[in-house]
């Protein structure tokens, strides 16, 4: 059984010289966040609250209104817009994953968890 966590359409995927991305223009701009934001987040350790969830959430909703305005048929979206606003929902994802853990883990690590009684 496979799972696939992207279309992976050629018309909605970056291409260069002749061959296209193995994701999407979305996908790519979500990983490229997601990479982007995770490195200081983990590094500067900022204090996690209500308003960076907020802040994380907020960060979502353009990826969200792209995609469900494009499939109910209001508009088509570009590659470019795509990108941009998956960019900015990897960086959401990343704090909110973090929070989570954060907010419901403690400070601990992978690790300290699996070995606590």
């Amino acid at each position: 059984m496979r799972i696939r966590l992207c279309h992976r359409r050629p018309d909605r995927t970056f291409r260069i010289g002749g061959y296209y991305f193995p994701i999407c223009a979305r996908c790519t701009g979500i990983y490229t966040g997601g990479m982007i934001f995770f490195i200081p987040l983990r590094v500067l350790r900022p204090e996690y609250s209500i308003y960076t969830v907020l802040a994380g959430l907020l960060m979502v909703i353009p990826t969200f209104i792209d995609g469900l305005t494009q499939l109910l048929g209001y508009r088509e979206s570009n590659n470019r817009l795509r990108f941009t606003t998956g960019l900015v929902a990897g960086g959401g994802i990343v704090i909110l994953t973090l929070a989570f853990r954060f907010f419901f883990l403690g400070d601990l690590s992978i690790i300290q968890l699996l070995m606590r009684p």
